[in-house]
């Protein structure tokens, strides 16, 4: 009688919450009780591995109060600066790989990518065009909001594989939904290459439906209409916790189990988040590099 070893998987994992907070506390709890124990490149030899699941979140209104978790690894100041860096594009300034510093940001590469031969060689050369690809989603959701083709990539096999810290985001994709009354909706997809679940997770889909924010209101001047945001999905192949944070995990899952949720959650009119988001604003519109400053 022959055997056979079991065959190891990757856990596949869907998670459904109401909104943004609630779903990074859900896929915590789920990739740590049930992700794959995981070597990563990144790893120092006293690092455990990490814990990796391939994951899927719908979140139904991402912009549900509360929106903010207030025990994310940031603060509003971080928070406020990376928004701005994906929508604003605040730090493309600082894309310059000729003098080995950032070979992209999600902010160029989704409104002006433009495709280069190596990265390595071209500097900051850019032969191509560039292309705005949200105003391409825009557009094509003004003219015809039920296409399947509305949609934003990121990565650049010229470029990207040969780069330290490629792009995680891989994908964006949209569509617009109609209610029985008439009504729009943008629903949102986004897929991920990879993922630091404890430390980027909040910090990226907060900034994400942002943009699903700015795209909805821009389709909705388009074509006269209003648009509402609609449910945003998350799809990572690699969402993991690394094994270096697991002391700080630990003690941030003690917290989660025992207590209510709603001493761990701000809605963003919270005066100590209006606050800190407010002045993060008037600092980064004197200088986009202000928080960078201030981290050292």
């Amino acid at each position: 009688m022959s055997t056979t070893a079991s065959v190891a998987n990757i856990p596949a994992i869907s998670i459904t919450a109401d909104c943004l907070p609630e779903a990074w506390e859900k896929a915590v709890l789920a990739v740590w009780d049930n992700g794959l124990d995981a070597r990563t490149e990144y790893d120092k030899p006293q690092d455990p591995p990490s814990k990796d699941a391939t994951v899927m979140v719908a979140v139904a209104d991402p912009f549900a109060e509360p929106r903010i978790h207030k025990n994310f690894p940031g603060g509003p100041e971080e928070l406020e600066s990376y928004r701005q860096e994906v929508v604003n594009g605040i730090h493309d300034h600082w894309i310059n790989p000729a003098e080995g510093k950032w070979t992209y940001t999600y902010h160029e590469r989704l409104f002006a990518y433009s495709p280069v031969e190596d990265i390595r060689n071209a500097g900051s050369q850019k032969p191509f065009v560039s292309v705005d690809q949200i105003r391409y989603i825009i557009d094509r959701l003004s003219q015809a909001g039920h296409s399947r083709r509305a949609q934003a990539t990121t990565w650049m096999p010229t470029a990207d594989p040969s780069t330290d810290d490629p792009p995680c985001l891989q994908r964006i994709w949209c569509r617009l939904v109609p209610n029985d009354g008439g009504e729009l909706s943008l629903n949102m997809n986004t897929h991920w290459r990879s993922r630091d679940l404890y430390k980027a997770w909040f910090m990226n889909v907060y900034a994400l439906t942002d943009l699903q924010k700015v795209i909805a209101e821009a389709v909705a001047r388009n074509i006269g209409k209003s648009v509402q945001v609609g449910r945003y999905v998350d799809i990572s192949d690699s969402l993991h916790i690394y094994g270096s944070y697991f002391d700080e995990v630990e003690a941030e899952i003690e917290k989660m189990r025992q207590s209510s949720f709603r001493e761990r959650s701000w809605e963003t009119t919270h005066p100590a988040f209006d606050l800190m988001t407010a002045e993060a604003r008037e600092k980064l519109a004197k200088d986009p590099d202000w928080y960078a400053k201030a981290k050292g």
